[in-house]
């Protein structure tokens, strides 16, 4: 069956989610149309495609011990020099995602990973492009702020073209996933999601 590359992510819905979209791409990221807005639980991991219903059931039982709670978006913030990216910073609601993307990469999981760098919640404005632009970005969009209840999370499938699709949600406090339903943000035929 060979590996698939899969990601887990809250995504930023409507009408933020394509709004940050649309202001990535205005900076110049060549990877803006196949990654939607989103807050990363677990990064782009290659599995073993056999082992999709093994996750998927694990992923269903982090999400019904979930429950909804609050996220605000505030300012922006920046990796930089360790990593190229500037992001939109999660202000309130980041305890719950750190408990969540623990879980999800629980050592007892089918999912069980090292991450590379520690774990920031954040909304990548802007990735790998020049500083000029990386530097916009991280001015133009100072004062943005948003706010939402998260009330679950999605897995995400990244295709052969790159671009990352919704597989399934996993609603807080169910025990069954439900099929991708996502609304979709510019440049994909389906809501993807991504790493950084």
């Amino acid at each position: 069956m060979g590996t698939v590359t899969l990601g887990v992510s809250i995504a930023v819905p409507e009408p933020y989610g394509s709004f940050l979209q649309k202001r990535r791409e205005g900076f110049g990221d060549p990877h803006a149309h196949g990654i939607p807005t989103h807050v990363t639980l677990l990064p782009p991991t290659e599995v073993e495609a056999s082992s999709l219903p093994v996750i998927e059931a694990y992923l269903a039982e982090v999400a019904a011990a979930g429950r909804p709670f609050p996220m605000r978006l505030a300012g922006t913030g920046t990796f930089r020099p360790l990593s190229p990216v500037v992001f939109v910073n999660v202000v309130e609601g980041s305890s719950a995602c750190s408990w969540l993307q623990k879980r999800i990469r629980h050592a007892s999981g089918p999912l069980a990973r090292e991450l590379q760098f520690p774990y920031h919640p954040h909304v990548t404005v802007a990735h790998g492009i020049p500083e000029e632009a990386m530097d916009r970005a991280y001015e133009e969009l100072a004062d943005y702020e948003a706010a939402w209840t998260i009330d679950g999370f999605a897995l995400y499938e990244q295709g052969a073209d790159g671009v990352w699709r919704l597989d399934r949600e996993y609603p807080f406090g169910k025990e069954e996933p439900l099929p991708a339903a996502v609304p979709g943000q510019t440049g994909a035929s389906r809501p993807p999601a991504a790493s950084r």
